[in-house]
């Protein structure tokens, strides 16, 4: 079963994401957990390099290290040939373990530079899967077309723009967006980041069963689920959270509504997806009406800080919601929200229906 896996490795053009991720989001140090994680749904990242002048990104560096990526030092000192160099350095690398390493099936390409497109071009040929990141505001048009798989690093799951750094759609920074930092720095991201030790063992087991699900190509056996979240954390077993095992794991929370276990492929290894309603499914959205109602017309950005105010423990996640948008997109669908751009504010603005 374990050959099944895709062998990922992941080569960044560092300084292209990080000054990205800060001009374009207000994200500084540049987050890499992410990105780990949404690999980590797709495959087994077997290498792992980073390419810049690291002695301007020395935060990263020692963030990027606990993170098991191998750092390569590319000085600046003599300008845009020196960038030139990074950029052909790190496209012969991947060259070289495209020949060298036969058995890596997917390269994943950090960058929103258009000068990486041959690269992409080259690893398909070689019939290798090509998994595109980078950050939407300053990635190219052509390189996305290019790619088996593009990942805008704004979506990913646990990353959250700044809102002071928001864009209109014009593409200049939005009017009013500066008096907004202030809700969102009065409720931290903390709460969603719990310590190993106490880890939601739920919310782990929902947030990487939805980033399955969505680019799954077929059903998600337990199996998979479980060498999903090994991936994201080599650490994890259930029996530190009082289970013998993962389908006794498994069972508990579809008990709890939050999953359903189907047939599978082979005996006991079943099918799992999300329960169609879970029991907190109603609450949460009366919860979200209830506050849109009483702020009037609230902005998106903050507003999962209004719920929290409300109700401390909220998460979309163990709804089955990758994030709070698609949460909140849940509503909208379901016709209990309306949601609409605001071209002066630079975001999304609620209302009920009528």
């Amino acid at each position: 079963m374990e050959n099944e896996d895709e062998r990922i490795a992941l080569f960044l053009d560092y300084e292209n994401l990080a000054i990205g991720a800060r001009d374009g989001l207000g994200v500084s140090p540049f987050a890499f957990g992410p990105v780990a994680d949404a690999l980590a749904e797709r495959g087994r990242v077997v290498s792992r390099r980073a390419y810049a002048d690291w002695s301007f990104f020395d935060e990263d560096r020692r963030l990027l290290t606990r993170q098991q990526v191998e750092l390569i030092e590319m000085p600046q000192r003599l300008g845009v040939a020196r960038k030139n160099a990074a950029d052909i350095k790190m496209a012969l690398d991947a060259l070289e373990l495209a020949y060298e390493r036969p058995f890596i099936t997917t390269f994943a390409i950090g960058t929103g530079d258009s000068d990486f497109t041959p690269l992409v071009h080259k690893l398909r040929e070689m019939d290798k899967r090509v998994i595109g990141i980078g950050v939407q505001s300053s990635t190219s048009a052509l390189l996305p077309p290019a790619c088996d798989e593009f990942l805008f690093y704004d979506r990913l799951v646990g990353v959250e723009a700044k809102p002071a750094a928001r864009r209109g759609r014009n593409g200049k920074p939005a009017q009013h967006a500066a008096p907004e930092p202030a809700p969102v720095v009065e409720a931290p991201a903390e709460p969603e980041e719990e310590p190993a030790d106490g880890v939601d063992v739920g919310k782990l087991v929902v947030s990487t069963l939805a980033g399955l699900q969505r680019h799954a190509d077929g059903p998600v056996l337990a199996s998979r689920l479980k060498r999903a979240i090994l991936r994201k954390d080599p650490t994890f077993d259930e029996a530190d959270h009082g289970f013998r095992g993962f389908g006794e794991l498994l069972r508990h929370l579809q008990n709890d509504g939050v999953v359903e276990l189907g047939v599978g492929s082979a005996q006991g290894d079943p099918q799992v997806t999300f329960a169609e309603r879970g029991p907190g499914d109603e609450a949460a959205f009366t919860l979200l009406v209830d506050t849109v109602r009483g702020l009037g017309r609230p902005q998106l950005s903050g507003l999962k800080d209004q719920i929290r105010k409300r109700e401390p423990d909220f998460s979309e996640k163990r709804y089955g919601f990758a994030g709070f948008q698609a949460f909140v997109k849940a509503a909208r669908a379901r016709g209990l929200v309306d949601m609409e751009w605001d071209e002066a504010l630079g975001d999304q603005v609620l209302s009920l229906p009528g």
